[in-house]
């Protein structure tokens, strides 16, 4: 469309162009009168004219009252004659200025061809861009099996390096090699080593896969090619293999290169799985892929770095030795990288003074490299929101709840009855999850609305940990039973906003039961054959390797379980029922509290009060756990991640 308007442009000025031409051509034509020699005479012999100019055959006659004529003579007469012959005096010709103009042919000729050749320009101009238009459809058609691969040169400006790669230590030292390689084969071949002809990085999404095959790439001071695997497949049938071909043979021209295809499982897919069978132009991609690895030369210096969450999914050939050999698994960040990575990225941000990254580290579990991007991004947003000239801890803190649960809901009004159960619901999770050691700690309870959640209490550990016992389980189902237990003690009746809790905690029961092997009436084996379709990519059905009777059994454990926990719950709130009073009264007043607030109505000691906003709130910096909390962390207690109830 944009090239359509662009042609019509052109050709709408191409035709003023025209008529401005012809405009100025006839101009003189059309502004001078026409007269005959005998008015012409008349007007010498009268004294009216003022100048001649003689143009060839034509007379333009200038009168001084400012009128202008043409008259036409015959052919090879004079002017002077011409006047003698009508009896006009030489003193009347001296009074007349007469001037001589030699007629310029082209402008004749173009006055007389110009109306006829028009018509045959414009069909001229219609033509050409008609030609244009097809040459452009051949170009584009020639061009189809093109791979559309971004390069990025050796001597680009910003060059990515494993200096700007925070953390994944294993992983940078099993690229390592390959940079190496790429800088120095010799120091490889002369022992007979062959580099990997394929890396393959695996990770969750925002771990720093691609961002550490361009450290790669910039490590070694080579060129970068990067392609997503779903730019090879399209309509046509045989596009894709073209489109590997083109990749392979322009990495060649720029070897030692590296050739990065992210999220490869587009293509990659296991070959002949999937429902109503496969994609015959994804498998034809794939044997391309499969062929031109096979044929690199292992001192090429062509080394095809290739990025996946989902190498589950991945065909058997592509990971074979000889192709994929080489597989980096890059891990989520624990406490020391993530404070790595919070400095990196708020190098170009305005820190206040008072900062501790190491704090906003601890309190961020489970997140990713990207998710904590995002939490600086949202932390420098939320200060120039409020016209401060530096990001300090209180937006920071403030930006792990958004992350975690999406913006506060301000026009989400909730009642007085809503907002003192939301209170009491909120306070006992925290109270449950702070009186059990298997639970973790408590670092806010807030009845501020977030996303779809009321209110919400966030638990999370004072280190990373990677195993987790049945005990610290069962008090994780009973502090997630807190709220559920706190309303039917209170209220003597429970409403919806214990659905999501009661939904987690009977997943994470079941978990129990047929993953874990941690039931001991059914002892240690699991239940179940869980079928992952590679067509959709995703888990939808279970197969039942296990009689209705161990189904009954596997039901008669899980209420067992809950049950257990709802005991707990329990007997905890009825012991704490004074605190949680108190705590519900704090919560309706200031409706968030910190961890250190939290813990004061525990110790009996006074609740401290927010500082400026410049330095932090004390809430934010952590309270003295009690004893039991003190166990808790002595225990070697696994987070996978931030436990909001």
């Amino acid at each position: 469309m944009s090239t359509l308007f662009r042609n019509f442009v052109i050709f709408l000025l191409g035709l003023l162009v025209i008529a401005g031409l012809l405009s100025v051509v006839n101009f003189e034509r059309t502004t001078m009168e026409r007269a005959d020699i005998g008015k012409f005479v008349s007007q010498v012999r009268a004294g009216e004219v003022a100048r001649v100019e003689i143009k060839g055959e034509a007379l333009l006659v200038s009168l001084k009252n400012g009128g202008k004529e043409t008259v036409q003579r015959e052919s090879g007469e004079s002017l002077s004659s011409l006047l003698k012959n009508y009896g006009i005096e030489s003193e009347q010709i001296q009074n007349i200025e007469i001037a001589v103009k030699r007629d310029s042919s082209f402008t004749y000729w173009l006055s007389a061809l110009l109306p006829f050749l028009i018509p045959f320009l414009l069909i001229g101009a219609v033509i050409f861009f008609m030609m244009r238009q097809v040459q452009g459809v051949n170009n584009r058609a020639m061009s189809f099996g093109q791979a559309g691969a971004r390069e990025v040169p050796a001597e680009a400006k910003q060059k990515v390096t494993f200096k700007d790669v925070a953390g994944l230590k294993e992983a940078k030292e099993e690229l390592y090699e390959i940079v190496e390689f790429l800088k120095n084969p010799k120091k490889f071949t002369a022992l007979g080593a062959k580099i990997p002809k394929g890396v393959l990085l695996m990770g969750a999404p925002g771990t720093g896969k691609t961002l550490l095959a361009r450290a790669v790439a910039g490590e070694a001071n080579v060129p970068f090619f990067h392609i997503s695997g779903s730019e090879f497949v399209e309509m046509f049938v045989g596009v894709g293999a073209a489109r590997v071909r083109d990749l392979f043979r322009r990495a060649k021209k720029s070897a030692p290169c590296i050739i990065f295809v992210d999220e490869i499982d587009a293509v990659g897919r296991q070959r002949g799985a999937g429902l109503g069978g496969s994609h015959d132009e994804r498998e034809q991609t794939l044997n391309q892929i499969l062929v031109e690895m096979d044929g690199f030369d292992p001192h090429a210096g062509t080394i095809v770095v290739a990025a996946t969450n989902r190498p589950d999914i991945l065909d058997p050939a592509l990971l074979r030795p000889g192709r994929f050999d080489r597989r980096v698994v890059l891990d989520q960040p624990d406490i020391k990288d993530r404070e790595e990575i919070l400095k990196i990225h708020a190098q170009d941000k305005p820190l206040a003074k008072v900062m501790k990254l190491r704090t906003i580290a601890e309190r961020t579990p489970g997140f990713s490299g990207a998710d904590l991007a995002n939490l600086i991004n949202e932390a420098a947003i939320l200060a120039a929101r409020r016209n401060k000239k530096e990001v300090g801890m209180e937006e920071l803190i403030e930006s792990i709840d958004k992350v975690l649960l999406g913006p506060e809901r301000k026009s989400h009004i909730l009642s007085d009855k809503e907002r003192k159960v939301t209170a009491f619901h909120e306070a006992g999770h925290a109270i449950v999850g702070h009186e059990l050691p298997g639970s973790d700690l408590v670092r806010k309870v807030s009845i501020v609305s977030r996303g779809r959640a009321a209110g919400y209490t966030l638990k999370l550990p004072s280190e990373d940990r990677h195993l987790k016992a049945r005990a610290e389980f069962l008090d994780e189902i009973a502090a997630l039973l807190g709220g559920f237990v706190a309303e039917r003690e209170v209220f003597g009746d429970v409403t919806t906003g214990a659905s999501n809790d009661l939904k987690v905690a009977t997943a994470l029961a079941r978990r129990l039961v047929t993953e874990y092997g941690m039931s001991d009436r059914l002892g240690p084996r699991t239940f179940g054959e869980h079928d992952e379709l590679i067509f959709l990519g995703r888990e939808i059905t279970e197969q039942r390797d296990y009689s209705e009777k161990v189904a009954q059994a596997i039901d008669a454990e899980i209420d067992s379980i809950i049950h257990g926990a709802r005991v707990t719950a329990e007997s905890v709130i009825r012991d704490q029922r004074e605190v949680m009073e108190r705590i519900v009264t704090a919560l309706l007043e200031k409706e968030t509290l910190e961890q250190a607030e939290f813990e004061a109505f525990f110790g009996g000691q006074p609740v401290p009060q927010p500082a400026a906003q410049d330095s932090g709130s004390k809430g934010i910096v952590e309270g003295k756990p009690r004893k039991a909390k003190e166990a808790k962390e002595k225990r070697a207690v696994p987070q996978l991640g931030p436990v909001v109830v």
